[in-house]
């Protein structure tokens, strides 16, 4: 099988070229074609000799794949559903509103972290994704063009697979590639410390943590990974950044029904947050196949917000979007996965 050129950096392809005894400008002409054109075969690339497109054919691929499947629902979402190797699918769900359109994508084909009411946790850990499966996720989408944001919350926990994650972040934000802010992205995690503070010295992009509770005991039942990455300590490294201006730090909050929606969470959440400047993203949670958590009504959902606002926080209700075309993170792979 060979070897896909979508999803290379410029630095690796100047390697290739040199390999090839071709010029070396041949690079950055690769570049052009990869990620500012539309084309999908390396016969297409016509500005390089006919030499240098049969040298790149014998070993590689253009390697772009579009969608197998799109689900589309009644709010206009769509989901996509991306064929990957061995027979598995990741999702990438296009968010329109209004004067933005963001689409959310994957990292990893199913996740190792064990999140109690996560979908894609269930599928348990099948792969990482390339840096070139990410991107293409975002070159293949049909609504490319219209794209104002992208986010890193799909299938996967992208600092699980943290090198191929910068590298499609590069691609997106150099000249060479997409050429897009960083301010146009933000990364999800759950708090796994040494790549969320590589990520922060080496990226620009926004970042959204995983937070779902303050108290130690509730997220370490939610959440695996609290037992090695206490959020106290995800907070300190946040804190050393001291990260302002144009770049934000976001928590996501998915709010389960009595369980974390209490004045003493509230109470908790200002104290563990003083000194952060940061938002707060309320998120209803989905319900998920075997799951015992429910999401509180809306009275419930705004009365929280309204509370954590007066406490200062700056505190968001994240609309709910797609639930007709199974809007949880997962559900549709999974699906898919259950009927091949």
């Amino acid at each position: 099988m060979k070897e896909p050129l979508f999803g290379k950096t410029l630095s690796q392809l100047q390697e290739i070229v040199a390999g090839l005894s071709l010029p070396k400008f041949t690079a950055k002409q690769i570049t052009d074609w990869l990620y500012k054109k539309d084309i999908i075969s390396i016969d297409e690339m016509t500005n390089l000799s006919k030499k240098a497109r049969e040298l790149l054919s014998e070993n590689f691929e253009f390697g772009l794949v579009s969608p197998e499947k799109v689900s589309i629902s009644s709010d206009g979402t769509k989901k996509y559903l991306y064929p990957v190797e061995n027979n598995r699918f990741v999702e990438a769900a296009y968010i329109p509103d209004k004067s933005r359109a963001t689409l959310c994508v994957s990292s990893q084909v199913g996740c190792r972290m064990g999140c109690h009411f996560c979908m894609t946790g269930m599928q348990g850990f099948q792969g990482n994704l390339s840096a070139g499966e990410i991107v293409n996720q975002i070159k293949s989408l049909p609504e490319r063009e219209s794209l104002t944001n992208i986010v890193y919350m799909g299938m996967g926990e992208p600092f699980d697979n943290y090198t191929n994650v910068i590298q499609s972040l590069e691609i997106l934000t150099s000249d060479w590639g997409f050429a897009m802010s960083p301010r146009r992205i933000t990364v999800s995690t759950i708090g796994i410390i040494p790549a969320m503070t590589k990520f922060l010295e080496e990226s620009e992009c926004h970042l959204a943590v995983s937070m779902h509770t303050p108290f130690d005991e509730e997220r370490s039942m939610l959440m695996p990974v609290q037992n090695n990455n206490p959020i106290e300590e995800v907070l300190n490294v946040i804190r050393k950044f001291d990260i302002g201006g144009q770049r934000r730090i976001s928590f996501e909050y998915i709010v389960f029904k009595g369980l974390n929606d209490t004045p003493r969470h509230i109470k908790q959440l200002a104290k563990i947050l003083n000194g952060i400047r940061c938002r707060i993203n309320l998120i209803r949670f989905h319900p998920i196949p075997g799951s015992e958590y429910r999401s509180p009504d809306d009275n419930s959902m705004h009365a929280f917000m309204d509370a954590l606002n007066k406490k200062g926080i700056r505190t968001t209700l994240r609309a709910s979007r797609g639930q007709d075309i199974e809007a949880a993170c997962g559900l549709l792979s999974t699906k898919e996965l259950q009927g091949k």
